[in-house]
């Protein structure tokens, strides 16, 4: 059953009976969040991407 969870990041729409740990939402603020709780489900704001120089 998919839930909208508050987070200071804006709102996201999860199943919480599916979400794995390190995956990646996208609130309907747009930021990016990684999940880094199971029980009780905690978000993290996800590490920006640096570029690839293809070192």
């Amino acid at each position: 059953m998919r839930e909208t969870i508050v987070t200071p990041h804006g709102l996201v729409d999860v199943d919480p009976d599916t979400v794995e740990l390190g995956e990646l939402v996208v609130t309907d603020e747009g930021s990016e969040l990684e999940i880094v709780g199971l029980d009780p489900l905690r978000f993290e704001l996800a590490p920006e991407e640096e570029e690839d120089w293809g070192e």
